[in-house]
């Protein structure tokens, strides 16, 4: 009798774990840096190699977003019309980091499809992004004022995300509230 019923149960609790899976979202990825500090860094600047881009530069007194880039990557190729929309209703300053790219190629898509960012840093062999706990482009930090990380998003950003996930939360952090 056992022989039979334990087989069974296993089948029944494989069955429910998969039925679960399937009303989850694929692109949620918690991040352990939610309202932590940004990992510190600091890396030569996509425009100019001799300046130095930090995470010193992201605690601006305001809320920021750090959009993980490259132009290997489709995702980013998407969502790039999107950032440059944000960029000029000067909705929040965007900061770049450019992911394991060339830089004249970086350049070279920046002056094509428009430049959204305050400025990009150049995370050449990606060591910055696995600080950042980075799966792949695209990604879109949202830091607050000092430089906290509260909310991250995995995929390229669009208007229905934008709307839902970072506007409530860009609001709160511009009322003062986390």
């Amino acid at each position: 009798m056992w022989r039979f019923l334990v087989p069974a149960g296993i089948l029944v609790a494989l069955i429910a774990f998969f039925f679960v899976g399937l009303f989850r979202d694929p692109s949620y990825v918690p991040s352990p840096l939610i309202n932590r500090p940004a990992p510190e860094f600091q890396l030569p600047q996509l425009q100019a190699p001799s300046a130095v881009l930090g995470s010193a530069d992201l605690r601006r007194g305001e809320p920021v977003l750090l959009n993980v880039w490259a132009t290997w990557c489709v995702g980013c190729r998407e969502e790039h019309a999107k950032l440059v929309s944000i960029a000029e209703q000067g909705l929040i300053p965007i900061y770049g980091l450019n992911w394991k790219d060339d830089r004249d190629a970086a350049l070279h898509w920046l002056e094509r499809l428009g430049d959204p960012y305050v400025a990009t840093a150049v995370d050449a062999d990606g060591r910055v992004a696995i600080d950042w706990g980075v799966y792949g482009a695209p990604e879109t930090f949202l830091l607050d004022g000092d430089g906290t990380v509260r909310y991250k998003h995995i995929g390229p950003l669009d208007t229905q995300t934008w709307e839902r996930e970072f506007m409530p939360r860009i609001r709160a952090l511009r009322d003062g509230r986390t």
